[in-house]
């Protein structure tokens, strides 16, 4: 059918009438997905407004300037960390050949595969003043546990080191692509002006690559704002360790909002300098028309060694070693694989499926809405529906269950008054809250790759089938969906894999006795028992490393691109 579509393309000369008609259903639809989606933003929003009693002003007084004051430590540590580690390594391998290069092209972002908070954990393991590291140490040099000094992991600087490694992926990926997109003629001139290798790259390529790192940087300090099992597990208080305690320690739904409302501040400054640092270079673009493609220097000796060692250690601190750590803790523990697990493993699937096959489902509604209606309102609703990636899983998990309970409680009242019986929760504790938190966080993944999809098929296809008699729905159905199948998998695989690695919004929202494997390996952990949930972690790595492929295919094709 598709192949017969294309060849009416050529001949059809469709009903123009038909084709510019729009469905207001779906503007409809679009609507209804973006009021849905900002229910819980709008509800940690208004909680601003909301009275606390005296419990804000304890808060205030004991530990909020702890919350704000490690905050601001891990953005400007992580920054620092992921700013050195990305730039550094996409530089070497975008602009220089030495050995391992195209190996370090994807092997770079695998630290993606493992979550900050279960590296957290293996390091802890390892460095432990009983771990592996410090007992190998005193053995062989004989020495008394007081008779050395060695640093403790479990700190704030133990965090930015963790996060570093785990996130400074974003960092390289976007300024990778930043400098790819750079012509050696900048270079070549400012060489010419007499610009040493380092001037050259703090000068030109640097700056003119800085929207790139920017909004790497961005999404590297959300994922470290949203954090939860790192610095907890650490003892470091910032906002999420302070809304979970709130929450379930205190019982003050509440205040736990408003430091929630805090923690969104923190984001929407992120953002707009993020944007600030985007619109200010906007006029100092590199593709000029004397566009010249990169020819790479060829580093020989102690250069290229140096180099190798420069992007070989972020991938064996970030990937390599806690690999290797949670394989011998997993075939040391092999008799814990039990019926556990697997119910475990089981409850993680499920979840992540459904959230995947919605989250697609809705953005396809949403990129098909824009589609058929580019005007205003439809893309602000889309923009208002992928909102949630910015927003940390536990703000969400507050403003999900907030309007869940009212409703829950509401509904119970009625029925108690009127019918003499209670409804019990409707919402609230199932896993329809736990699906509903998941969209509001990660529907802005799916979307952004059904969207890409969408784009590349040609508007002429859609006028084509129009003219032939097609409805909209009936478009979309018999020939984006077959087309897009591919974008459409990869979109669902990237939310089931961010679903079966999100901590901080499935311990708030789940319910009662509904554990998952990262909830099971925070668990343990915390009860200093990591080795026992090696499998549900070791799982959550190979899952992990799903992206990790995707990315890496993409990053191939990018490279058969440059040498064409």
């Amino acid at each position: 059918m598709l192949k017969a579509l294309h060849t009416t393309i050529q001949n059809l000369r469709p009903d123009s009438s038909k084709i510019r008609q729009k469905s207001p259903k779906w503007t409809i639809f679009s609507m209804v997905i973006a009021l849905l989606i900002s229910v819980p933003i709008l509800t940690v929003v208004f909680s601003i407004f909301t009275p606390s009693g005296e419990i804000w002003s304890h808060l205030a007084e004991t530990v909020l300037g702890d919350y704000i004051q490690n905050s601001l430590l891990l953005i400007f540590g992580v920054s620092f960390g992921v700013i050195v580690i990305g730039v550094s390594s996409a530089w070497l391998i975008t602009m220089c050949e030495f050995p391992g290069r195209k190996i370090f092209e994807w092997a770079s972002i695998l630290p993606f595969a493992i979550p900050a908070y279960l590296m957290a954990y293996i390091y802890t393991d390892f460095l432990d003043i009983a771990g592996p590291l410090q007992t190998t140490i005193r053995n062989l040099f004989g020495l008394g546990i007081d008779a050395y000094w060695f640093p403790n992991i479990r700190s704030i600087e133990g965090a930015v080191l963790i996060m570093s490694l785990a996130f400074y992926p974003y960092v390289y990926m976007l300024a990778r692509s930043s400098f790819l997109e750079q012509s050696t003629s900048l270079l070549e001139a400012s060489r010419i002006m007499g610009y040493s290798t380092w001037q050259s790259f703090f000068k030109v390529a640097l700056p003119v690559a800085r929207p790139g790192i920017a909004a790497g940087l961005a999404l590297a300090l959300m994922e470290t704002l949203n954090d939860f099992g790192t610095v907890q597990y650490f003892g470091v208080q910032t906002f999420t360790t302070g809304i979970y305690r709130t929450w379930f320690g205190l019982g003050e739904r509440p205040a736990a909002a408003q430091l929630a409302a805090f923690l969104m501040g923190f984001i929407v400054v992120l953002l707009i300098l993020e944007r600030w640092s985007r619109n200010k270079i906007s006029n100092e673009k590199a593709n000029s028309s004397r566009f010249k493609r990169l020819n790479r220097f060829k580093l020989k000796g102690f250069k290229s060694w140096a180099a190798f060692t420069v992007c070989f250690l972020p991938v064996l601190a970030g990937f390599i070693l806690p690999v290797i750590l949670l394989l011998d803790m997993f075939f040391s523990n092999l008799n814990h694989l039990d019926f556990e697990f697997i119910e475990l493993a089981f409850n993680s699937f499920t979840v992540s499926a459904i959230t995947g096959f919605l989250a697609v489902g809705i953005a396809l509604i949403m990129a098909y809405s824009a589609r058929l209606n580019p005007t205003k309102p439809v893309k602000l609703f889309n923009r208002i529906s992928s909102l949630g990636y910015a927003i940390p899983g536990s703000v969400i998990a507050v403003g999900v269950l907030i309007p869940f309970g009212l409703f829950d409680n509401s509904v119970d009242a009625f029925f108690r008054e009127n019918l003499g019986f209670s409804t019990g929760l409707l919402l609230s504790g199932t896993i329809f809250a736990m699906v509903f938190a998941y969209l509001v966080r990660f529907l802005s993944v799916s979307f952004g790759g059904v969207e890409a999809s969408m784009e590349k098929i040609t508007p002429n296809m859609d006028e084509a089938a129009r003219g032939m008699g097609y409805t909209f729905t009936k478009v979309l159905r018999k020939i984006h969906i077959p087309m897009m199948s591919g974008g459409l998998l990869t979109a669902g695989l990237l939310v089931f894999v961010d679903v079966m690695k999100e901590l901080p919004a499935t311990l708030i929202v789940r319910p009662f006795n509904f554990d998952t494997l990262a909830v099971q390996v925070y668990r343990y952990a915390s009860d200093e028992r990591l080795a026992e949930s090696a499998g549900a972690a070791l799982m959550i790595v190979l899952v992990g490393i799903i992206p990790v492929i995707i990315i890496s295919r993409t990053i191939a094709k990018s490279r058969k691109s440059e040498t064409q």
